[in-house]
């Protein structure tokens, strides 16, 4: 297939610093669409794919999975968008569609291997690999591609499509609804999301953190309580009574207190630990029915139900807008949790 080159910020090397690049993208085809990215939001799997945290890059690395931008061309066979239209890209941008799981429109489970945005064997190059939207412009399958609501926001709807959908899937895939006590574990770049959600969805949401000085905070994004899980008294006090809880919590981490919150039938649901967890008693999830699951993004489906509800309800990230040169003090900054709560970048930076 045709390519043309673009200019991007890659990696290529595990210890490497970010810096510029050319990478190649396919040229329209039928169903594509070729976008120009404004803004990417900077995701805490970035930093760990381009520093091999997880042990699976191929560099060099191009990340980016937050993806906001305008349509600049569309393929002949091209139906739902049009030129200039506001459009997304998130974590995926191709599954077999076929498989059981891709019929019920759960791509990112796809039983033949999902296409992530970055990092993942490119079906349209040969030999080559996906690059994300640390970049000009990109070119996607229009299924993959999604409506952005025109009143939000464009720089801070851009988490939205990876911590966005990770924080919502679960609490629309438990069913949260109005009235029920629901806790998210963690304050950052996840938890402020399934804060605002909850709150959105009517429940009772408590902020369950180590910091108490993160509590003012909480309640300003909807939070009605904030439980310091270090309060040995607090904890006793919210003993048995949680519906639903969102666990956002990047490392391995003691389960035991956070499953006593649980009510009988109760769900605790893991989004943030892709690690190894710290052993757990049986008899905390024996002795009331409790679960323990775990969640990753959204089918493209359940994104766009996701954007739409956002639309509806303005809800957007709280962001700091970065310029492409500053990505790699970003990175340092996301691994000290030094950022309130995720960084986009603005890619006029790189367009200058």
């Amino acid at each position: 297939m045709a390519t043309t080159t673009v200019k991007a910020y890659g990696a290529t090397g595990a210890t490497e610093d970010l810096k510029p690049l050319d990478i190649q993208r396919r040229t329209v085809g039928t169903d594509d669409l070729k976008i120009d990215i404004t803004f990417c939001g900077v995701c805490h799997s970035d930093i760990h794919t381009v520093r091999n945290d997880w042990k699976g890059s191929t560099y060099p690395v191009v990340p980016g999975h937050e993806i906001i931008g305008r349509v600049l061309e569309v393929g002949a066979g091209v139906t739902k968008y049009k030129v200039g239209d506001r459009v997304g890209v998130g974590c995926l941008v191709d599954s077999c569609q076929t498989c059981a799981s891709c019929e019920q429109d759960l791509e990112q489970f796809c039983e033949k291997g999902t296409t992530w945005t970055y990092n993942s064997p490119d079906k349209h190059i040969e030999g080559a690999q996906t690059y994300g939207g640390y970049s000009t412009s990109v070119v996607v399958d229009e299924k993959f591609v999604l409506r952005i609501p025109e009143n939000l926001d464009e720089a801070a709807t851009a988490p939205l499509l990876c911590a966005g959908i990770t924080t919502w899937s679960p609490l629309s895939h438990w069913k949260v609804k109005k009235g029920d006590k629901v806790g998210v574990i963690g304050l950052g770049g996840l938890g402020h999301m399934g804060v605002k959600f909850a709150h959105a969805l009517g429940a009772q949401v408590v902020m369950i953190t180590t910091s108490p000085e993160k509590g003012k905070d909480a309640k300003r994004l909807g939070a009605h309580e904030v439980l310091v899980s270090k309060d040995a008294e607090a904890m006793k006090a919210h003993q048995g009574s949680f519906d639903f809880i969102l666990n956002t919590i990047p490392v391995g981490h003691e389960m035991d207190p956070y499953l006593g919150l649980l009510k009988i039938d109760a769900t605790m649901v893991l989004v943030g630990a892709v690690e190894p967890l710290k052993p757990f008693h049986g008899g905390s999830i024996i002795g009331g029915r409790k679960r323990i699951a775990g969640s990753l993004i959204g089918g493209i489906k359940e994104t766009q139900e996701m954007l739409d509800f956002c639309g509806e309800h303005n809800i957007t990230s709280d962001i700091e807008v970065i310029d492409m040169q500053d990505i790699n003090t970003a990175y340092d900054r996301v691994t000290s949790n030094d950022v309130k709560y995720r960084f986009v970048i603005d890619m006029k930076s790189l367009k200058a």
